[in-house]
């Protein structure tokens, strides 16, 4: 009773109606103009958690605990080889949000908007709402610069939503506070942590996690897509201390060095951290961030533990498609970078999980690659709701169906430092481009070299794969588009 009543109530309908016979009749007129409420669609919890790479424990990090995304990814489907198309924030954000390749979103940096380019493109969000949901955001879904953008819209979309919260905590409050272990970079970001006092609901991503479960609470009794957006890992690195905790100093690694072959590479494959090697810091440094990082994640982890939860107190959980991701991968010390906006395998992939209401095999893991312009056309399908045409991904409701079903597309990622870099992943190899293979070439097998060590380009046994990845490559830029002056210049990393 109290969904039809509100579905009249904004659909202006006289208020006599309500409490009179003739609001039957209403009703059904409503339900059928609204398909989210004719299907009895199922509710989305649309979860990104920013700068979040694959050390998790549902993807083989023997050291990092992540018990409730690691309980995620075991009521759906966890993608192993998962890839943005883009590795920063920004233009990794718009793309998926639009379903577009960058090229079309014409977003390579930090500071330009989608709708510039596209002012009446309809976004993930907006295909909810114009389809009967309740559609809201909690903190970071389009881009923000963190910390400087906490608190307030960032760089959001407002035609996405119809509500969206902005919370700010204590570790946006206490920035003073943090431990800067490298110089800043223009926009004031450097390798940096804080080990915070107080509780969790204190710290922004708490207040996230608090505000989204209102929000889940408020409609639970009606369709709605609810995005919660997640601040950390990104730096600076701040968590409560008691996650700190739960890594013990001499457990924690870095990357070893002298990284001798990565001199041989093209320098565009190192450009995003100056100064090379680890932004200036040294390996003791290099640990400390490791650390903050890993207790970063565990932290945002329990605030995810708090959102699964509350859908099952709310009886909402067998009928809700859950999507988590990283919007893009993070170096931690790996060919000696930090952070992303490199076309390596630490940058380019992130984890993506799909929970989807009556999947045959959830729990499992698929090793297919796929793509963040997939999740678009994916989450429509999955919700009923017609996809729309022009979009450049596919529908993964195969893979979350048999994650092990044949699928034939390779996953496209590309950077911008002035010139193009470009990549294509398959299951097993990795090619790259510096402007057109002017700048250099890069080709990877990883049956044979998981880290990346060994560059396959001149090896003559690898000659026929070479030729039909970059054929591969040649064919999705085709069309491509080089940003201008007015894009603004390449961003910092």
């Amino acid at each position: 009773m109290n969904l039809v009543r509100h579905t009249l109530a904004g659909r202006n309908f006289p208020a006599k109606w309500l409490a009179s016979g003739a609001m039957f009749a209403a009703a059904l007129l409503a339900i059928a103009s609204c398909p989210a409420l004719a299907a009895g669609k199922p509710n989305v919890l649309f979860i990104a958690i920013d700068d979040l790479n694959n050390d998790l424990g549902t993807y083989g990090h023997p050291l990092v605990k992540s018990p409730n995304i690691d309980r995620l990814a075991k009521l759906g489907t966890r993608f192993e080889r998962a890839y943005c198309q883009f590795p920063l924030c920004n233009p990794s954000r718009a793309s998926l949000m639009t379903g577009l390749r960058p090229d079309t979103v014409q977003v390579f940096d930090l500071a330009r908007h989608f709708r510039a380019a596209l002012p009446d493109v309809v976004t993930l969000p907006q295909l909810f709402k114009h389809n009967g949901y309740h559609v809201a955001r909690v903190g970071k879904i389009y881009h923000y610069h963190v910390p400087n953008d906490i608190g307030t819209d960032g760089l959001d979309d407002p035609p996405s939503w119809h509500e969206k919260v902005n919370p700010s905590g204590r570790d946006k409050a206490e920035e003073a506070l943090i431990t800067r272990l490298s110089r800043a970079t223009v926009g004031g970001v450097s390798f940096s942590y804080l080990r915070a006092e107080g509780k969790d609901e204190e710290q922004t991503d708490g207040m996230v996690a608090s505000e989204t479960i209102k929000l889940i609470e408020q409609n639970k009794d009606r369709p709605f897509f609810i995005a919660a957006g997640f601040y950390r890992p990104h730096l600076p690195f701040i968590a409560p201390k008691k996650y700190f905790d739960l890594y013990a100093f001499e457990s924690v690694r870095a990357p070893q060095g002298p990284f001798d072959y990565a001199k041989r590479l093209p320098p565009a494959a190192l450009a995003s951290t100056k100064p090379w090697p680890w932004w200036g810091v040294n390996e003791r440094q290099l640990r400390e961030g490791i650390q903050a990082y890993w207790a970063s994640i565990s932290f945002v982890d329990a605030q995810v533990g708090r959102l699964l939860d509350a859908l099952e107190r709310f009886g909402l959980a067998k009928n809700t498609i859950i999507v988590l991701f990283g919007d893009h991968g993070f170096h931690l010390g790996e060919h000696g970078l930090l952070r992303k906006k490199s076309l390596f395998e630490n940058s380019a992939r992130a984890p993506l999980i799909i929970v989807a209401p009556g999947a045959r095999q959830p729990g499992n893991a698929s090793p297919r690659p796929v793509e963040f312009v997939d999740l678009y056309p994916t989450v429509a399908d999955l919700a009923g709701l017609p996809v729309p045409p022009q979009l450049h991904g596919r529908s993964l409701r195969p893979l979350l169906d048999n994650p092990a079903a044949k699928w034939d597309r390779p996953a496209f990622t590309q950077t911008w430092w002035g010139y193009p870099g470009h990549s294509v992943r398959t299951e097993h190899y990795r090619y790259i481009e510096w402007d057109n293979g002017r700048k250099g070439t890069q080709l990877y097998d990883y049956a044979t070299d998981p880290g990346e060590l060994s560059n396959l380009v001149d090896d003559p046994k690898h000659r026929k794969i070479l030729e039909d990845l970059r054929g591969l490559v040649r064919k999705n830029w085709a069309k491509e588009y080089r940003p201008s002056a007015a894009d603004g210049p390449a961003a910092a990393p």
